[in-house]
């Protein structure tokens, strides 16, 4: 099966002449027959991850980050950790969050501007054509970014900024590969000597389950998947909350802090990011037909109802 990727000429700024305004049609196919072929460009017609192309979406993306990396602080996530492991939000299924996720568009990304359903099942759907036999790895393409519900009003509403984004370590100094580095100098972190040095609060090989991770959907679904006692494997878990830890997985940055099984997990999260930022692209997926199978596997990974 071959899906084309629709690309609209008003999604690229007036002037622009990079070379994604050429992509070919041919180019644009994302092919889901054998292995993944991933599209050149993103929904608004630039290269992906591009956080300097010229747009009102990169202004706004910017923005984002100041404010993530000003309010990102050891005391903010650990009074969010407190709060939001409790888990006494609601209680629902699996499937009734992905319909209720399906109101928002995240503001941190560059290459997405669909509601966030469509892009769950684009994971997923590329995943399981390439992995056909991982079904764990399917599930977990599905429900990685669930933890945007935090975004909803029952939910406590919580800003954009504090959902998602890139995520990070907080409790040791912000690496210089993280996005938007500069604006980290605001934080009251920065300066904190317990805090900003290579290791700050923690040591060598002590495992990324050890660290506090900046907050957001990637934490908080991680903290509802285990705390409901998931089947997922522990290199589920280990995506769903660090698949937006792109200092790491991208830059090496804090492999310092890795344990063997953060190295072993590490495979799979490669794996895995690679259809998580690639297939953000115009694809369509029918949901209802799809939607058969992957409630076997929700009740097979998850309990009927849980608790967020």
């Amino acid at each position: 099966m071959t899906i084309l990727i629709d690309h609209h000429s008003d999604h690229n700024d007036a002037g622009d002449n990079t070379e994604e305004k050429n992509v070919t049609e041919e180019e644009t196919e994302l092919v889901l027959d054998g292995v993944f072929v991933a599209p050149h460009t993103n929904s608004f017609g630039h290269t992906f991850r591009d956080y300097d192309a010229q747009s009102e979406r990169r202004r706004s993306v910017e923005e984002f980050y100041k404010t993530n990396h000003i309010g990102q602080t050891v005391d903010f996530v650990r009074r969010m950790r407190e709060e939001y492991g409790k888990l006494n939000r609601t209680e629902m299924s699996i499937w009734e969050c992905c319909e209720l996720l399906n109101e928002f568009v995240d503001e941190s990304d560059p290459d997405l501007d669909e509601p966030q359903i469509e892009h769950l099942l684009q994971t997923a759907e590329a995943i399981r054509k390439d992995y056909p036999d991982e079904d764990w790895l399917h599930l977990t393409g599905l429900i990685h970014d669930l933890g945007k519900v935090l975004l909803h009003s029952s939910f406590g509403e919580l800003p954009q900024w504090a959902v998602v984004g890139d995520t990070y370590p907080v409790g040791c100094a912000f690496d210089e590969s993280i996005v938007h580095h500069k604006y980290f100098k605001e934080n009251p972190d920065f300066n904190n000597p317990s805090y900003n040095t290579k290791y700050g609060i923690y040591t060598e090989g002590c495992g990324l389950d050890n660290v506090f991770m900046s907050w957001g959907h990637d934490d908080y679904m991680y903290l509802v998947a285990k705390e409901n006692k998931t089947t997922l494997p522990s290199a589920g878990l280990f995506i769903i909350r660090y698949h937006s830890f792109y200092a790491l997985h991208k830059s090496e940055a804090y492999k310092h802090l890795m344990n063997e099984e953060d190295r072993e997990n590490m495979k799979w999260l490669k794996v895995f990011n690679k259809y998580d930022l690639y297939s953000k692209s115009k694809v369509r997926i029918n949901v209802e037909e799809v939607k058969p199978y992957y409630l076997s596997l929700i009740n097979k990974y998850f309990p009927a109802k849980l608790k967020w």
